[in-house]
């Protein structure tokens, strides 16, 4: 029996592709076929996708961060679209491109965005409170902080940051935003201090992987995207997700399980049949080993699910 290659990623420290033989190994069944990398990033999955493939492949790539640009590989099967995959088919349509073989969606943020202060992602430096992966659309994480109302703060801070105070920290930033500067991580630190609970780094990373959740609409974008992977997928193609959280990682548990992204209360009385959309080809989400904890700690928290059309 033929095994596959592995694939080792030699790529740029921009971001080192997490799970990526597990991911290549699942997504590739047709060297010929269509691939979709709906977030470039550092373009580590991507390059391995383009090995896998035969001269008659073709891979799509998106990403909405212009940095990412710089990171397209010289490949003529390579095709790379500065868009955010909420607008997969219709970009694609735009291409010539009706259906593919595979679809990857790497959630994480990469590398380069947490460690470039002016980004505004990482609380272990200074740097403007940015956090748009999207530098053309007009919302910051300093204009949430500024202009949320409470009652808006708590969703956010609740549901995306699953912050343990999120109440009190809500009150306490609409009273101190009145008095303190905003504009920079370093000041948005100091306003919340006394809110803090706990480790201060996992209660800061929550804070910010909230604000940045809802800076970016990244459960919307999921959302969106996981709506049209039906119609873009062929029969017997491949998605892929790897997630980094459990808000994410649910969102795609429950679309590959029920087809649809939204839970939806059952009636035991008008038990609602519904046509099964996909096969899970990995019935448990797969995790990295050992070896890729030691060399990526970033990839301990990473989940990959993937799921066949039928």
């Amino acid at each position: 029996m033929k095994s596959t290659p592995q694939v080792s990623d030699a790529s740029t420290p921009y971001h080192l592709p997490v799970l990526l033989n597990e991911t290549l190994d699942a997504l590739i069944t047709n060297p010929s076929g269509i691939y979709v990398d709906a977030t470039l990033g550092g373009g580590g999955h991507s390059r391995g996708i383009l090995q896998r493939l035969n001269q008659q492949g073709k891979l799509y790539a998106f990403d909405q961060d212009a940095d990412a640009a710089a990171n397209v590989p010289a490949d003529e099967r390579f095709v790379f679209l500065p868009y955010n995959f909420r607008h997969l088919q219709r970009i694609l349509r735009l291409q010539g491109v009706a259906q593919v073989d595979g679809i990857l969606a790497d959630l994480g943020v990469s590398s380069h965005q947490f460690d470039t202060a002016e980004r505004g992602f990482s609380i272990r430096m200074d740097g403007p409170l940015d956090m748009r992966m999207d530098r053309r659309q007009p919302l910051t994480a300093a204009q949430v902080v500024k202009t949320y109302d409470e009652k808006q703060l708590h969703r956010m801070f609740e549901q995306y940051g699953e912050v343990t105070n999120s109440k009190t920290l809500a009150r306490l930033i609409t009273y101190q935003r009145n008095h303190c500067p905003t504009d920079t991580i370093e000041q948005f630190k100091s306003m919340i201090h006394q809110a803090v609970k706990g480790n201060p780094n996992k209660y800061l990373a929550q804070v910010f992987q909230a604000l940045r959740m809802e800076v970016n609409d990244e459960t919307g974008a999921l959302k969106d995207l996981l709506q049209q992977i039906p119609e873009v997928l062929q029969p017997g193609g491949r998605a892929a997700i790897i997630t980094f959280h459990s808000i994410e990682d649910r969102i795609v548990k429950h679309f590959f399980r029920q087809g649809q992204v939204e839970e939806t209360p059952q009636n035991p009385l008008l038990p609602e049949v519904r046509e099964k959309v996909f096969e899970l080809v990995n019935k448990k989400p797969i995790q990295a080993q050992q070896a890729e904890l030691a060399a990526n700690p970033r990839s301990r928290s990473a989940r990959l699910r993937v799921a066949q059309k039928l």
